[in-house]
């Protein structure tokens, strides 16, 4: 075997071993497909079938008034009666026990939500796995960090109409395609401290892969500003397998006019809507 076939099979191996992590994640028992519903929290209390309580939400944050017999457990406490989980942060979740399932209170688009999610949901138990292109070495590509001198706010649209998300851009990504164009890439924070995250579409978009969005997290950029930016872990979001959603869209400088032949495909849930 030459070294370029072990190289070959180490990456595929190493993606394999990625994609398999990123599926058992997607598939928890309180991950996002097992949502059944998305409440929008007022003022008045309103009761809902799939979570105890009737809930509302005012200039004091998110309440729940718990009846006899009903109960969550919070942070390890359980809770009866009336109970106030105050001002939640904008794209921060709190998280409810209600017996095998969760309740999520959070504030997306500066508006409180509720997500109940319930491991039996028939979307998470009908789940088996998401499609994906064969992972190619060509499309893990050595780009360049551009910060900005200052993060800029970016506003973009929701999967939700009507839903916007303010988010602060740190920089843009710069790649070379191997058709030797060069293109950028607004970025946002990742989720670990010097990590970035990149929306985008391409012109798969709609086509074999979800028409939305698709996500791709890069790594901390080295000293001399290099990253990877590896296509074959582009993920979909959320929103590509179910309503409930209030994921991001990309920004306008984002929609790639190449196909990134690269990472997930729309999933079979979502197959017959494109």
């Amino acid at each position: 075997m030459t070294t370029q076939n072990t190289d070959l099979d180490t990456f595929v191996d190493e993606w394999e071993q990625w994609h398999a992590a990123h599926e058992r994640a997607l598939a928890d028992p309180h991950g996002f497909l097992a949502v059944t519903s998305l409440r929008w929290l007022t003022p008045e209390p309103e009761r809902f079938p799939d979570a105890p309580g009737a809930w509302s939400s005012d200039e004091d944050g998110v309440a729940v008034r718990l009846d006899d017999g009903e109960e969550l457990v919070v942070d390890g406490e359980t809770v009866r009666g009336h109970h106030r989980f105050g001002v939640v942060a904008e794209r921060a979740s709190l998280l409810a026990q209600a017996g095998d399932a969760v309740i999520e209170i959070a504030k997306r688009g500066g508006h409180d939500i509720l997500r109940p999610r319930h491991p039996d949901h028939k979307l998470r138990r009908d789940y088996t796995h998401t499609p994906a292109y064969a992972p190619d070495p060509r499309w893990a590509l050595t780009g360049r960090y551009l910060p900005f001198e200052a993060p800029r706010p970016v506003t973009v649209g929701a999967a939700v109409e009507g839903l916007e998300h303010v988010y602060d851009a740190p920089g843009e990504i710069e790649f070379e395609t191997d058709d030797g164009s060069t293109h950028r890439l607004t970025a946002f924070d990742g989720s670990r401290p010097g990590s970035l995250l990149v929306l985008f579409t391409d012109a798969t978009s709609g086509v074999t892969t979800y028409a939305a969005n698709r996500a791709l997290a890069v790594a901390t950029p080295d000293a001399d500003g290099r990253v990877l930016v590896d296509f074959n872990r582009a993920t979909n979001l959320p929103c590509a397998y179910t309503d409930l959603a209030t994921c991001p869209l990309p920004p306008t400088e984002n929609r790639l006019p190449i196909a990134v032949e690269a990472g997930e495909k729309i999933p079979y849930e979502r197959a017959g809507s494109r």
